[in-house]
């Protein structure tokens, strides 16, 4: 059974970083493509930051770049999300998604939104104030 666990999320003041953990139990980093979501109030899931082994680029969504960086503790079996600069606007409630084999082959479109995913952990709430 995988189960993916994030956690990390919190109260933040605008500028502030904050680093969010998604840790993967019965999955393998092996073939993979893992990542990032997040949904704001009233509005649609986006994808923030994710990563494949397959042949599509690492993704980052525009309002992330520069800001926002993923990686993974292949020995932890952990991904993290580490954010910076953190603004108002990136209050959301926070996902980690992954796919295994065989790895979703749609449009970047749907992939982005997280529409090949196959497992979704809970959704931890990062607040940033003003």
């Amino acid at each position: 059974d995988v189960q993916l666990q994030a956690s990390g999320g919190g109260l933040v003041q605008a500028g502030g970083s904050l680093r969010l953990s998604c840790a993967a139990s019965g999955f393998t980093f092996d073939v993979y493509a893992i990542g990032w979501f997040r949904q704001l109030p009233g509005k649609e899931r986006e994808g923030v930051s994710l990563i494949s082994t397959s042949d599509r680029s690492p993704y980052v969504a525009d309002s992330a770049k520069g800001r926002f960086t993923i990686s993974i503790d292949n020995a932890k079996n952990t991904v993290y999300l580490q954010m910076s600069n953190l603004k108002p606007e990136d209050t959301a409630v926070y996902y980690c998604a992954a796919d295994g084999p065989p790895l979703f082959s749609g449009s970047d479109y749907y992939y982005r939104r997280g529409y090949g995913m196959d497992y979704w952990g809970k959704g931890t709430l990062v607040t940033v104030s003003s």
